[in-house]
């Protein structure tokens, strides 16, 4: 029995990830309020071996914030330490969340993160760790605006990282990965609060990828989204703008793309798959042809509705590679009839970074993202899709966003990321007991 005092576990508690395709039932699962009382729950399980999982918002639409021994979640920890509106800066604990931040912190100081990805429900210390990305070419990911972090080992000490002080822990803290130890505040740059102006428009595949260099820099923040077993696209362009009058987007997108109709259709489709194409038609054709345009706030804008439930994998492919890689996925969707792939494939570009374990280190990248919807929680067949498309992005030197499904191991990631090794070492130097290597890292590294 343990002599240290670790009774506010709770037993029986039973995490879902977001989309409830990955749960986990840990031995006990922690809501500390203090750095003294994780630093309790990391002696605790020292003492009787077990590992420790830190869980933020559960987004993750993988099992990488599973365990079966201790979990910790910070949504206690999620105190407001510093806001200095004339350097656009701001200082949080890790539990504080990105909708937090965006609705009751940052509007009253006058300011706006600088980019976003699609959703906003992750901590800020979770979204940090797996490399979460907007779209831009001149845009990193959300963890190149880290300015300081504190850091908290597995012995209990603590480390403040910047660019003049544990620099390279910095460049490996921004995408943690969950393995380096315990976030417990960030101090993150954001700029004055600003409106974007979206324009949603309709296109050809193939238009798209012969000009995609003057697309993408077309626009402050430039994507595309492609309807498979379709040649349609739709590009969405977006801007700051001064402008503060709301234009609305097409109406016929707020009647038919609503979450309820495509969860119906896409169930009726479970038990007839070939009317898959017909509904990624008719959706294209009432809900995207043509096109649009809004203004509103900028995490307004950024964020999406993500609908229902879903199974997704997305890899940063090298941005030379971007078409020829669309090219092949879609002539592996006209050559395999029998798979029926749901919409949409998202496409977004992310400049290079040099934070360590970040898919874009040192690269310029587009990401490709991928999903199956689950209607009402049924599952679709999608492995063969999914594993091509895995296969397809290794060979053209892509790496795995770490917060989405996939199948690398130890042994490929030494071969795409270039630190990877280096990474691991100071990890063990981190974490000598490997404190916080749960299954899925296990699984990676056997």
């Amino acid at each position: 029995m343990t002599s240290i005092d670790i009774s506010p576990g709770k037993s029986g508690y039973r995490f879902y990830n977001w989309s409830k395709t990955y749960s986990a039932a840990p031995e006990l699962y922690f809501e500390p309020r203090s750095d003294k009382e994780l630093r309790n729950i990391l002696s605790g399980a020292k003492e009787n071996k077990k590992t420790v999982k830190i869980v933020g918002g559960g987004l993750s639409p993988s099992d990488i914030a599973c365990t079966n021994d201790f979990m910790i979640s910070l949504k206690y920890l999620n105190r407001v330490l510093d806001v200095d509106a004339k350097r656009c800066t701001v200082t949080v604990e890790a539990g504080v969340t990105i909708n937090e931040l965006n609705e009751n912190i940052l509007p009253s100081h006058g300011l706006s993160l600088i980019n976003l990805g699609s959703v906003s429900g992750q901590t800020v210390g979770g979204i940090i760790g797996t490399g979460t990305h907007g779209s831009g070419e001149k845009f990193g990911s959300f963890a190149t605006h880290v300015l300081e972090l504190v850091l908290m080992k597995a012995d209990g000490t603590i480390l403040r990282c910047s660019q003049q002080e544990n620099a390279e822990i910095l460049s490996a803290a921004c995408c943690h990965l969950g393995i380096l130890g315990i976030i417990l505040s960030v101090k993150l740059q954001c700029e004055a609060a600003f409106m974007l102006h979206e324009k949603k428009a309709s296109s050809k595949l193939e238009t798209v990828l012969i000009d995609l260099n003057e697309h993408v820099s077309s626009a402050q923040h430039f994507q595309f989204v492609w309807f498979p077993h379709t040649d349609n696209v739709v590009t969405i362009a977006r801007n700051r703008t001064r402008r503060t009058v709301l234009v609305k987007n097409n109406w016929l997108k707020d009647i038919f793309i609503g979450h309820h109709l495509l969860e119906f259709c896409l169930w009726i489709a479970t038990f007839f798959p070939s009317i898959v194409p017909l509904i990624t038609s008719v959706f294209f054709k009432f809900c995207y042809k043509g096109s649009s345009e809004c203004i509103n706030r900028s995490d307004k804008i950024f964020n999406i509705d993500c609908l229902f439930k879903q199974y997704v994998t997305e890899w940063a492919i090298p941005r030379k590679h971007t078409a020829i890689v669309l090219r092949e996925m879609k002539n592996w969707i006209e050559n395999n009839p029998d798979c029926k792939i749901h919409f949409p494939v998202e496409v977004r570009f992310v400049q290079k970074d040099n934070i360590m374990m970040a898919p874009s280190c040192e690269q310029d990248v587009t990401y490709i993202g991928i999903i199956s919807y689950r209607p009402y929680g049924k599952l679709v067949p999608h492995d063969k899709w999914f594993t091509f498309f895995e296969d397809l992005a290794l060979k053209y030197g892509g790496r795995p966003h770490w917060a989405k499904d996939h199948k690398v191991n130890s042994q490929t990631f030494q071969q795409i990321y270039p630190n990877f090794n280096k990474f691991m070492k100071l990890r063990s130097e981190l974490d000598p007991d490997n404190l916080f290597l749960n299954e899925y890292w296990k699984r990676i590294l056997k």
